[in-house]
């Protein structure tokens, strides 16, 4: 009796595991169990190898954009299909993007593209627009020309994570060394935040860095920032929220702004946070785990951690693990409370670049 109730706890403990979602090589969406700590489903991607992935606002669905021709799937989180896929190039125009963000209905999916038409004697390769692909009839709907001023922030792979949109879905928004306000009908910018102007007192050089995941709320983008002082200008980064709705902006610094950093993992508590940096190169390069008491603003303890030259960092879903992945077929468990190395898990696979999504 002893031994099959030590089971039944056991089978409950694994059954409160978060899913892990990655982009893997060479067309899937591999689903990862917590608790089992192996591999329980693979998504096939009819349209080839995924580069990022996008929770929809209710979170029940998974956006994915895939690299071979430009392609675009739809995850259904309950069933775990691929409930609407298709490609956008055609045999003389191809189509290049990296990601974008799904409107509070999930038909319309905002983001920059670049077209590139093959012509008789050459390729022609336009610049950079903001674009709307219309899922239900899976094309582009329609691209507006990006202002001069605004060219160079949306040139490149960018894209990915540089979005959100109001939950009324009037307007998007755009995050970078300021922040830009766009109605969604025409792409006009109706508002431009920036950041440098003396409405935010001691700071100057503000740049809003990707959103966080782990911190996600409705209505509000969370990401890293990093800003410098107006007298001797040292950099320290922190945390940035942004009100969708009202447009307030509030930062919380943090500390000196390292050389390099993996983002910032928030606990579901938001009383603890982790990132990994990073300082010098090559053979000096030396990386460590910081963890944050967020309630302070201070670092509450480091540990070094072995470097690797590409790698991306993620949490458990309940904020007692972090995970070092990407870039080869591992993820690597730390314990979030010592910071201390625990497990290898063997994907078998290997991942994308198009990041992590935790779901419980």
């Amino acid at each position: 009796m002893k031994k099959l109730f030590a089971f039944s706890l056991a089978v409950a403990g694994l059954a409160s595991g978060a899913s892990l979602y990655l982009g893997a090589y060479p067309n899937s969406v591999i689903v990862f169990d917590e608790a089992k700590g192996q591999i329980v489903d693979r998504i096939p991607l009819s349209t080839g190898l995924p580069t990022s992935m996008r929770l929809s606002q209710d979170r029940k669905k998974i956006f994915v954009t895939t690299n071979d021709h430009s392609g675009v799937e739809v995850i259904d989180v309950a069933t775990r299909k691929v409930i609407n896929h298709f490609v956008l190039n055609t045999a003389t125009i191809h189509y290049r993007f990296n990601g974008g963000t799904p409107d509070p209905d999930g038909k319309l999916l905002y983001t920059v593209s670049t077209q590139m038409e093959k012509k008789r004697d050459r390729y022609e390769v336009g610049k950079p627009k903001y674009t709307v692909i219309d899922l239900a009839q899976q094309k582009i709907a329609r691209t507006v020309d990006i202002p001069t001023q605004d060219e160079n922030a949306n040139s490149g792979g960018y894209g990915r994570g540089g979005f959100e949109i109001s939950p009324d879905g009037k307007y998007l928004y755009q995050f970078r060394d300021s922040v830009v306000i766009l109605s969604t009908d025409d792409f006009k910018v109706v508002d431009r935040i920036e950041l440098s102007k003396p409405d935010l007192p001691g700071m100057e050089n503000i740049g809003f860095g990707g959103s966080l995941d782990s911190l996600h709320e409705p209505g509000q983008h969370i990401s890293l920032f990093n800003s410098a002082d107006p007298i001797v200008h040292n950099r320290v980064f922190g945390i940035a929220r942004f009100d969708l709705a009202s447009r307030q902006v509030k930062f919380d610094p943090i500390g000196p702004s390292p050389a390099g950093m993996a983002g910032l993992q928030v606990a579901p508590d938001k009383k603890n946070a982790y990132t990994i940096v990073a300082s010098g190169a090559h053979g000096n390069k030396r990386c460590e785990f910081w963890a944050f008491d967020l309630t302070t603003n201070h670092v509450t303890e480091t540990q070094e951690v072995p470097c690797r030259s590409r790698f991306s960092f993620g949490m458990s879903g309940d904020g007692k693990k972090l995970y070092i992945y990407g870039a080869g077929f591992e993820i690597e468990v730390y314990d979030a409370a010592t910071l201390k190395y625990e497990r290898t898990w063997d994907l078998n696979n290997d991942v994308t670049g198009a990041g992590m999504i935790v779901l419980r």
